[in-house]
Parts: C-alpha cells; sequence; structure tokens
C-alpha cells in the first residue's frame, strides 16, 4: 500500500509540510516577538524609575537652595549689621582721638 498513489497525494502532503512549517516558523516569531516586547517594557520601567528618581534629586535640591537662600538673606542682613556696628565703633575711636 504505497502513501503516495497519484500527483494529488503529492500536492497534498507538500500543502501540508508547508502548513507545518509555517506553523513553527509563526510560532517562533510571536515568542520572539512577545521577549522583545517584555524587554522594551522593562526598559521603559527602568527608565520611569530612573527619570522619578532623578526629579526627586532635582526636587531636593530645589528645596535646599530655597531654604539656603532665605538663610542668606538673613546672614546678609546681620553681616550688613555687624559692617554698620564695626563702622560705629571705628568713627567712635576716631572721635575720641
Amino acid at each position: 500500500m504505497p502513501l503516495i498513489n497519484d500527483s494529488k497525494d503529492l500536492l497534498y502532503v507538500v500543502i501540508s509540510l508547508a502548513v507545518l512549517l509555517f506553523t513553527v516558523f509563526s510560532c517562533w516569531a510571536i515568542y520572539y516577538l512577545a521577549r522583545i516586547l517584555q524587554q522594551a517594557f522593562k526598559a521603559v520601567k527602568e527608565t520611569r524609575d530612573r527619570l522619578s528618581a532623578f526629579d526627586e534629586l532635582i526636587k531636593a535640591v530645589k528645596e535646599k537652595i530655597e531654604h539656603s537662600a532665605s538663610y542668606l538673606f538673613l546672614i546678609g542682613e546681620g553681616v550688613k549689621k555687624l559692617v554698620e556696628i564695626m563702622k560705629d565703633r571705628r568713627e567712635k575711636k576716631r572721635g575720641k582721638k
């Protein structure tokens, strides 16, 4: 009992093999596409995490600068007063001489 009796049977075998190979290739392609998308999502998540951390760092630096700026104003006023006091003392010493 031969498997292939005529050319029609041969055509069906070839078509079956082609469909089988196409199915295997499609499954392989879908698997690798899924892996690529998974890696892309991981990269996007890592980028978001890093940008979030960078944003937090910028906010912290901004707050420190704002607080330092208010302290600098107070320190500047204190230095200004100190200079005025020193100037008054020098004028008093010069007046005594």
